[in-house]
């Protein structure tokens, strides 16, 4: 992986001497370097700790066993410049660059200048952009930037094996499925690709990363993990389901196995799952506990899933908490049962509350994650929300902005509202950006924080912090308590001193334009591979 750059200017000075020179022959190998660009988030900055990039690792594991060279850029872990992530990136004279990131939305802007800037240091080289914003605004990205080359949408394991191939033999890009491109000064775009049925036909490369730099928990040595992939639940602001179209899981078995690895070679203490929904399948995942439970290694878990799962498994939390599981996300989102069909969330408060109760009776902490601005509220609003938490009793809490993506649902609901922060790298949940024409942007802002400090001071909860009898519990109360007064502080002195908003902003659908509703689904549910189809290196065969 590569370190901070210390000389920007000579790395780009020998690169002007090598940039006219040919791409390889088909026949050697192609060298692909993977970006993840810096990002501006709070989450990104504030902690001081950081956890690998699983989508590029991802996509480069499969490339790895194609016989490709690949390297990672992490210049999100190493904060780089522009200047050295350009110098960092020629260093490896790479005939592909590819560019994701799991906070595509706010980071787009980022990307545009990383590429203008490569574009400019070397002609020669093909950039391709995926990830969750490029897989739905392909279009616009290519008609805005000659800069990106091609967009892989949807999950991109097979797509990018594929493209490589393409690209390397020099056949038509028009037979790769999944992309978008630009060819005779036209975009075009290929049809869908089919979603991935076996999630282990392809591994994640790990060994692009160095593990000592990846830390979470409190300087725990830590990875994020997929069990599965998709939610079949309707929410109508989840700009995540559509994107992986069908919900799939691992084998339970081989996935305990790689985690289990993972530890005994790696030193890796925490797991983070990225999984929108692990506990989908009570079958699946009560295989996988019980599997990692007879690997006896000492993983800490953390992840998110929906209230109704810990009810139906409220006979196996026990094996939650003896695999290692410490923490659960639920998402609350909303304060009455009328707000949460709205939304079309399912669930119920009552069902919420009873998880929550559940999780503690099995000594695993709930963090109960709170929406504001589904809806224009009023000041009444904000205060039954916060008896609503209270009433909850959740350990720890994390509010959030409701921020509508094109593709959603929840976008053509709010289209006439007006937004009050054009700036899109400040869409990324924990900004306002939507109006509520009957509190002021600042009164609200005032709601959110006193929200959050009441609900994370109150007696219970400092209890639960200092005198729980689980020393792993303290440990992560702890450490959430120390982030979340940063992160506090933080987003206070920023909105004081450098947040702009709007007094009278555009409409939402002025500012994006219409909707994307026909592209929710990025990928194919229900496809059958072409008989000439490339075929595809098993992830057991390295």
């Amino acid at each position: 992986m590569y370190g901070c750059v210390q000389d920007s200017e000579q790395l780009l000075d020998r690169h002007r001497l090598t940039a006219g020179s040919p791409l390889r022959e088909s026949s050697i190998r192609m060298k692909i370097v993977l970006l993840n660009p810096p990002h501006t988030a709070i989450g990104s900055r504030i902690p001081g700790e950081h956890l690998p990039p699983l989508g590029l690792l991802s996509v480069g594991g499969p490339l790895v066993d194609d016989g490709h060279e690949v390297h990672l850029i992490d210049a999100d872990l190493r904060s780089l410049s522009i200047a050295d992530i350009v110098a960092a990136v020629f260093t490896y004279t790479p005939d592909l660059l590819m560019i994701g990131h799991s906070g595509s939305s706010s980071v787009h802007s980022t990307v545009l200048t990383i590429c203008k800037q490569l574009k400019q240091w070397g002609q020669n080289i093909t950039i391709i952009y995926g990830g969750v914003y490029p897989t739905y605004h392909w279009d616009e990205i290519l008609s805005a930037s000659r800069d990106i080359d091609i967009i892989v949408r949807g999950e991109g394991e097979r797509t990018t094996l594929l493209l490589v191939r393409a690209i390397q033999a020099g056949t038509p890009l028009a037979e790769v499925a999944g992309i978008a491109f630009r060819e005779d000064e036209q975009i075009k775009e290929t049809p869908a690709a089919e979603v991935i049925p076996d999630l282990d036909q392809f591994r994640v490369g790990w060994e692009l990363i160095s593990h000592k730099d990846y830390s979470y928990w409190g300087g725990k040595r830590a990875v994020v993990v997929q069990f599965s992939r998709g939610c079949p639940f309707q929410c109508s602001y989840c700009g995540q389901r559509g994107f992986w179209t069908k919900w799939r899981h691992r084998e339970p078995q081989r996935f305990a196995k790689e985690l289990a690895r993972l530890y005994r070679e790696e030193g890796v203490e925490l797991i983070n799952f990225a999984d929108e929904l692990p506990t989908g399948s009570r079958k699946a995942w009560q295989a996988f506990l019980e599997a990692l439970i007879a690997e006896e290694v000492p993983l800490i878990l953390v992840g998110s899933t929906r209230a109704g799962d810990i009810v139906r498994d409220k006979d196996i939390l026990h094996l939650y908490k003896k695999a290692g599981v410490i923490r659960f996300l639920l998402g609350i989102e909303a304060y009455s049962d009328e707000a949460i069909a709205n939304i079309k969330k399912g669930g119920s408060v009552a069902e919420d509350r009873e998880a929550i109760a559940l999780l503690r009776q099995h000594g695993i902490i709930s963090m109960a994650t709170y929406v504001l601005g589904f809806f224009e509220e009023r000041d009444s609003d904000y205060w039954r929300s916060y008896r609503h938490l209270l009433s909850y009793d959740p350990d720890q809490v994390q509010l959030l902005y409701a921020t509508p993506h094109k593709w959603t649902p929840f976008f053509a609901s709010v289209e006439n509202r007006r937004v009050i922060q054009t700036d899109l790298t400040r869409w990324d949940y924990k900004h306002q950006v939507l109006e509520a024409a009957r509190v002021p942007a600042w009164r609200v802002f005032v709601w959110f924080k006193t929200i959050e400090v009441l609900l994370q001071t109150r007696p219970r909860v400092l209890f639960r912090t200092l005198f729980h009898p689980d020393a792993g519990y303290r440990h992560a109360m702890r450490w959430y308590t120390n982030i979340g007064r940063r992160v506090w502080f933080h987003e206070v002195l920023e909105f004081l001193f450098n947040t702009k908003l709007e007094t009278h902003g555009p409409r939402l659908a002025e500012f994006l334009g219409a909707g994307f509703a026909n592209r929710e689904y990025a990928m194919l549910a229900k496809s059958k591979r072409p008989p000439n189809a490339i075929p595809l290196v098993d992830a057991g065969e390295r």
